[in-house]
């Protein structure tokens, strides 16, 4: 739910330009003057947004945005995309090629490339990290990432112990060139190596792996300082490093927050420099208090509903229930109502500017009919208790829009809806994976790589980390595997276009809305903070003002 940096897709085009920065509001009308005055510090510290990340800061073990943030600024992998373009930039690598059919991939590094410790950055870094991160014995979060590897099922095998501690279809040529055999042809695989769950590891790491996840040692434009828990994570710029997105600040304060007026409080104070989310009850005010320093712009996510099917109350429904309490929801009041028209419905499950996005895919099931909506649910057999909860995350402001969700359901439909609240994300990202979900669950996904597949094999497949939901389609399953194996990256678009009409006619989510960035940045900051199409900052571009 988080990995690439800039890429901007429609269907029937490879790349389109897209805008790196942000637009804003009217005049800065606070003391200190406009966004542009002053000069950049090249040595100054920026304080950025962050919530508790789920897991220790493993390159395999973040599937959530807040630990990814981390990551991404400590690791650089082989690719990225280029911010402007979308084309695929190299970054740590100097080549990545496959053979005729899309089942072998090279991949050549650029040398001289070092770990923030010193230690040269190989191919066996590489192949290592794969390996470790990929064995059921590690426990890594996102260990599905590397089932199209041959040899993933002996080093993670569906029950019992691993037969291998490597994966046969990596093998280091050199110390600057390594190669992936794939089980079957995949077109976009190059593209899919720009997530975060690449990346390289440090020899020292597999000796205390705990420590390092608690200390991280990456390869990245920033190298890890400190960590104290729920407060503060510091990062602070890296030299050495060989990439071309140097950092030109000094560093980042990633600093912890229990709710979003809090960090909204501190923004406006100046204490903070970029806020992720403008709270719900700030919306309508935001453009006003922060003037040019105001942010609204558009990234590839989506904001959903998933069903907990390992509950008794899911097993086994019929689609027609799911698909009726979707169309009990007014999705385009809700939008332009209670959030202040910062969402766009959803009408798909894909998120827009993705290639393969389909506008209307989800069809009349993302369409408000509270008539129809209760008669779907009663040919469907009813909703079981006739009550449903939606757990969501109290540290970002989704109560006041999971609470109109529920009435919306409720008026329409007679089915009890209530919110299930948790603490914060780590606690209801830790409630979805050890499958405490009660009912229903409040799930976003934001692109990882632009292209229509990671919204829907990373997401429902059966055995995808993303699906923490244990929702299974063996149909589905079949058209993903077919839609891997075509011969051309439009083939395997249009295949997993094909398999978004399986995902409607079932409904393993209910697509909400389509989320734009509504944020904000302080008079610290230098310029317009530029973002990226998953809704982060490039923090590398982000300049600090000299004080």
């Amino acid at each position: 739910m988080r990995g690439a940096k800039s890429a901007k897709w429609v269907a029937g085009a490879i790349v389109v330009a897209m805008a790196a920065t942000a637009c804003g509001g009217g005049n800065d009308s606070g003391a200190g003057g406009g966004i542009n005055d002053g000069k950049p510090d090249p040595k100054g510290i920026l304080v950025a947004q962050l919530s508790e990340p789920q897991h220790p800061l493993q390159p395999a073990n973040a599937k959530e945005s807040q630990g990814s943030r981390v990551l991404r600024t400590i690791f650089s992998g082989l690719v990225d995309y280029q911010p402007g373009t979308g084309k695929l930039e190299y970054i740590n690598a100097e080549s990545v090629t496959p053979n005729k059919d899309s089942s072998v991939w090279t991949v050549k590094l650029k040398p001289g490339w070092k770990f923030h410790n010193g230690e040269p950055v190989t191919a066996k870094s590489y192949v290592d990290s794969w390996n470790w991160s990929a064995n059921v014995k590690n426990g890594q979060t996102n260990s599905s990432w590397f089932q199209d590897i041959k040899g993933y099922e002996d080093v993670h095998p569906e029950k019992g112990k691993p037969t291998s501690d490597k994966m046969s279809g990596l093998k280091v040529v050199n110390d600057n060139e390594f190669t992936i055999s794939l089980k079957d042809s995949i077109s976009y695989f190059a593209y899919k190596l720009g997530y975060d769950v690449w990346a390289p590891l440090p020899s020292g790491f597999f000796k205390d792996p705990k420590g390092y996840g608690e200390k991280p040692v990456g390869n990245g434009p920033y190298k890890f300082v400190s960590w104290d828990h729920k407060k503060l994570i510091k990062v602070r710029k890296y030299d050495d490093y060989k990439g071309s997105n140097k950092a030109k600040n000094g560093g980042i304060d990633f600093k912890n927050y229990t709710t979003a007026e809090a960090a909204y409080s501190d923004l406006r104070s100046d204490q903070l420099d970029w806020i992720e989310q403008i709270p719900t009850t700030s919306l309508a005010n935001y453009k006003q208090d922060l003037g040019e320093r105001a942010i609204n712009t558009d990234q590839s996510s989506i904001q959903t509903i998933a069903f907990a099917f390992y509950t008794k109350q899911w097993k086994n429904i019929d689609p027609k229930v799911k698909q009726g309490l979707s169309m009990a929801i007014d999705r385009d009041t809700i939008t332009k109502k209670t959030l202040n028209g910062s969402r766009v419905p959803a009408t798909s499950f894909v998120a827009k500017d993705v290639l393969g996005y389909q506008d209307g895919a989800c069809g009349e099931a993302c369409t408000y009919n509270p008539k129809k909506a209760k008669a779907l649910i009663k040919e469907g057999g009813g909703v079981p208790t006739n009550k449903i909860s939606i757990q969501f995350n109290a540290d970002q402001p989704h109560k006041i829009w999971v609470d109109a969700v529920c009435n919306s359901i409720r008026n329409a439909t007679g089915v009890e809806c209530v919110g299930d609240s948790k603490p914060d994300f780590q606690a209801d990202l830790n409630a979805r994976d050890n499958k405490q979900v009660k009912s229903m669950h409040r799930s976003g996904w934001t692109l990882d790589y632009p292209v229509n597949a990671n919204f829907m094999r990373d997401l429902y497949g059966t055995t995808a980390a993303g699906n923490t939901d244990a929702y299974s389609n063996k149909k589905f399953d079949k058209l993903s595997a077919e839609a891997d194996k075509a011969p051309t990256l439009d083939e395997t678009v249009k295949k997993y276009q094909e398999a978004e009409k399986l995902l409607a006619a079932d409904m393993p989510a209910i697509p909400l809305w389509y989320y734009k960035v509504d944020s904000g940045q302080s008079k610290n900051v230098f310029g317009k903070i530029p973002f990226a199409q998953d809704g982060d900052p490039i923090f590398t571009d982000v300049q600090v003002k000299q004080k």
